[in-house]
């Protein structure tokens, strides 16, 4: 509980406070309140990391080039966020785990001694020409470009003459005259959620950028390279300057957009704008961003790529696949008369183009927008907005002829890097079609508006299930096992689909036998994901219905590509799942990212029970955090201390219910105004105390159960073995029922006679950050009785997707990382069970009565819990 219940605890074995005085609501606010904080940040940052391992994986099995630039900010920032867990951690267990810290140095020094002398190629050089760039190049010139000279070199493709202003460029710049270190000192204090210090911050620095003078020979290098431009393009030539930074490259395209592009500029201005691109890197969402996601400043180099400006035709973007989903097999064109700028901005409605992919020439799909501007190149320099007259504005920005083209060109794209592309495009007045831009393509994860009416490609096979999320890609086909208890797992054969509910942790024990894993929840995050991408596994999480449409002994295909799973096996797509490759295998870049993944992703804890479950037990980056997890969930739950508070922070809660109920208010869990020693439930606006509330008056509790002989002698026996009955000792009957809540969160803590229970639940608008965790234990009658009411609430809960853990008559359960109105409902059912399984234990004589009990409680559930089982 935050440490409050030890809190309590010092204060009352204190020293003595003069007398009248009290310990103030404040410093009881502040205890819990740091414990809290410690724990929020706990969960976020965990979240972080493995979003991280998540990203490094993705780049080991994908197609999308990086360079050690990308591998070493990644692993900085899992550095600098596994610091973080262990010290939150620390705080709130009362410093147990010291030794993590240690044990992670030495994961560290692993990692860091692999990354140690890795240089990359013409790490010196301040300019480099584009047909001197390919992918190997990433360090040098940023993903962007090293893409575009892929296309250019490579491919053979149509690409503007240019050259890359370099990461070394960028070094030199900001070390001249002790740039960099002004820009540390302004940055070091910057927290993302300080947005008016963050805007302040950002200003300052763009704007020092700006007025800082090139250093000795940089200017040359780049007044060398355009003089070389323009003798191979033409005298006066305009460029563009566009942004590359290193690191663009990471998961979902993050910093696309956040950075500055400057068009159509002439020689006079090329330096000034080049500073203005490195000035973007300080935006308020890129700088935000990096503060978020822990990678250092000084990682993230910029380069900028000056090419040709071509006075376009038409011009606008294209996707290889269908963006919502990519088992769609058509290709997307958006085309605009004159630059493609207005269709990245979304200033012009785009013409649109759907091409079938097996024949780029059918066009599937096309629509017309008349189009009544257009942006073009200034005369002198800069671009405008133009009116388009008289029949033009009518007609297609392209031709089907040059729709047909650009599909071709797509397929192409796709093939060289392994993976559906989004294409900028450009057409010249001489109908040529120009690259300028070939990036992974992000999936949406729904239709584009406008596409549903075009057929998709058909797989030939039933769909059971479409949607979830794409947590380890890929395509496997096998029959189907629904795994729900450790009993199924026992029986798990080889070769089979992985099917359950909840992707808890301990299935992990399955991926070597299993060939896919689909799951009705989770996401992309939990442990269950990371180790089904170690295993190159598919895993299909959060698909909703999966246990409900998929049964034992089903042959099925997972697409865990296009979030859909298939009645049978699907031949076409695990062909093609085979014949894909990575553009970076075999590279010593892609290679040194193999070896440091061997000390960062792989789960080796997956049981909390098993001797190893130790902080000398963890061998990687994963098994820290799966351990710093798992604690502490457990020292917020240490229900052998003592929990009774300081009765003057209490409100008692004015209702028509059994037994007594006490409020403490830490922040803005009631309205305000509410005085007095007294509260109602009108005054109370927390909403898992409410939501739980709800729970245990759905249905009146009718008293104990009726007792036979055996039961009341069970009762009987557990009365001489309970120290509270003695005469002198505080009995557990007179204790009262606390809940201690804020706006977003409740815990309650309650005693009803013999039996002991915590509920606690914080809502928020970040599902990482949800959760809801129960304890229960104790009861009046013998142990084997007190087991059954154990194996029951278990039984119960296992209906509700709650994971649970039973331990003679303990029972702890807890439910993470999901929407709000999913956690209400099953908030609701622990209200339930906290009020009507109490005093059960006296009459379960048997596994009989242990079922006839779940049964009844399922029914009176189903009343007000609105939950399909």
């Amino acid at each position: 509980m935050f440490g409050v219940k030890r809190f309590f605890k010092k204060w009352r074995k204190g020293k003595a406070r003069p007398p009248g005085e009290e310990v103030s609501t404040e410093a009881i606010r502040h205890a819990f309140t740091k414990r809290y904080l410690s724990f929020k940040t706990l969960l976020s940052t965990n979240n972080e990391v493995l979003e991280i391992i998540n990203e490094l994986e993705q780049a080991f099995r994908g197609s999308r080039s990086f360079g050690m630039s990308f591998i070493r900010a990644h692993c900085t920032a899992i550095s600098v966020n596994m610091y973080k867990i262990i010290d939150n951690l620390n705080q709130i267990a009362d410093y147990r785990y010291k030794e993590l810290f240690e044990t992670l140095e030495g994961v560290l020094a692993k990692i860091y001694q692999e990354l140690a002398h890795k240089k990359g190629e013409h790490p010196g050089e301040l300019v480099l020409p584009l047909e001197a760039v390919d992918k190997r190049m990433a360090d040098q010139v940023g993903t962007k470009m090293a893409n575009l000279g892929e296309v250019k070199n490579r491919l053979g493709l149509t690409v503007a003459e240019g050259f890359v202003i370099t990461s070394s460029a960028y070094e030199r710049f900001m070390e001249h005259r002790d740039l960099q270190e002004e820009i540390n000192r302004r940055i070091q204090f910057l927290e993302p959620e300080n947005i008016a210090r963050l805007h302040e911050a950002s200003a300052e620095i763009q704007q020092l950028i700006i007025n800082a003078p090139l250093p000795p020979g940089l200017e040359d290098a780049i007044t060398r390279a355009y003089t070389e431009l323009m003798a191979k393009v033409g005298e006066g030539v305009n460029v563009s300057l566009r942004s590359s930074a290193l690191g663009e490259d990471t998961k979902n395209a993050s910093f696309a957009g956040q950075y500055r592009s400057v068009l159509n500029v002439n020689q006079e201005h090329l330096i000034i704008s080049y500073k203005e691109i490195l000035a973007s890197k300080y935006s308020v969402p890129a700088t935000a961003y990096r503060l978020n996601k822990g990678f250092r400043d000084e990682d993230i180099a910029m380069c900028v790529g000056c090419m040709a400006m071509v006075n376009a035709e038409a011009g606008g973007v294209m996707y290889s696949v269908d963006p919502g989903n990519i088992r769609h097999e058509y290709i997307i064109i958006n085309a605009v008369r004159g630059l493609g700028k207005s269709v990245v901005d979304g200033s012009i409605t785009p013409d649109v183009f759907v091409l079938s992919k097996d024949h780029p020439k059918d066009i599937l799909k096309k629509e017309i927008v008349p189009q009544r501007q257009k942006l073009v190149c200034d005369a002198a320099e800069g671009i405008c907005l133009i009116e388009v007259v008289g029949e033009e504005k009518s007609c297609p920005a392209i031709t089907e002829e040059q729709a047909a083209l650009l599909g071709e060109l797509a397929l192409r794209l796709e093939e060289h890097f392994g993976e559906p592309q989004d294409i900028e495009w450009v057409l010249e007045p001489n109908s040529s079609i120009s690259i300028l831009q070939s990036r992974p393509l992000i999936v949406l994860g729904e239709e584009l508006v406008g596409l549903k009416d075009v057929p998709p490609s058909k797989v030939g096979l039933p769909v059971l299930l479409t949607g979830g999320v794409t947590a380890s890609p890929g395509v496997a086909s096998g029959p189907a096992f629904v795994v729900a208890t450790t009993v199924d797992m026992l029986q798990f054969p080889h070769g089979a689909v992985l099917v359950t509910k909840n992707p808890l942790p301990q299935w992990a024990a399955l991926l070597n036998s299993a060939v896919a894993v689909v799951t009705d929840r989770g996401g992309v995050t939990g442990h269950l994901a990371a180790v089904a991408r170690e295993f190159k596994v598919p895993a299909l999480l959060g698909s909703s219905n999966a246990t409900r449409d998929i049964h034992n002994g089903d042959l099925i295909t997972v697409d865990a590509d296009g979030r859909t799973v298939y009645a049978g096996r699907a031949e076409s797509l695990l062909q093609k799942e085979a014949e894909k490759t990575s553009l970076m295998q075999g590279s010593p870049v892609h290679t040194t990212l193999d070896t440091v993944l061997k000390y960062i992703a792989p789960l080796n804890l997956t049981d909390p029970d098993a001797q190893n479950f130790t902080p000398e037990g963890c061998q990687t980056i994963h098994d820290i955090t799966r351990f710093s997890h798992e604690m502490c969930l457990r020292s917020l739950f240490d229900f052998k201390r003592d929990t009774s508070f300081p009765g003057h922070l209490a409100k008692r809660l004015v209702f028509n219910v059994p037994m007594q109920w006490w409020v403490i208010d830490l922040d803005g869990g009631c309205r305000e105004g509410v005085e007095g020693d007294t509260v109602s439930l009108e005054d109370i606006i927390s909403s898992p105390m409410l939501t739980l509330w709800e729970g245990i008056t759905a249905i009146p509790w009718k008293g104990p159960p009726p007792v036979d002989t055996k039961g009341f002698l069970s009762v009987m026996y557990g009365a001489t073995m309970d120290r509270s009955l003695v005469p002198g000792i505080r009995s557990r009957y007179g204790e009262r029922n606390y809940f201690i809540i804020s706006r977003n969160f409740c815990h309650l803590s309650s005693r009803f006679g013999f039996h002991f229970s915590t509920v606690e639940a914080f809502f928020g608008e970040r599902i990482a950050e949800n959760y809801i965790c129960f304890i229960f234990n104790g009861g009046g009658a013998d142990p084997i009785r007190r087991e059954r009411r154990a194996n029951l609430i278990k039984l119960i809960l296992g209906k509700y997707d709650f994971w649970v853990q039973v331990k003679g008559d303990l029972v702890f359960a807890r439910i993470e990382r999901q929407e709000v109105d999913f956690l209400k409902e099953r908030l609701k059912v622990l209200g339930h069970l906290v009020m009507h399984t109490r005093q059960l234990d006296m009459v379960l004589s048997n596994s009989a009565r242990v079922n006839w009990y779940v049964e009844e409680t399922l029914k009176e559930l189903s009343t007000f819990v609105d939950i399909p089982r």
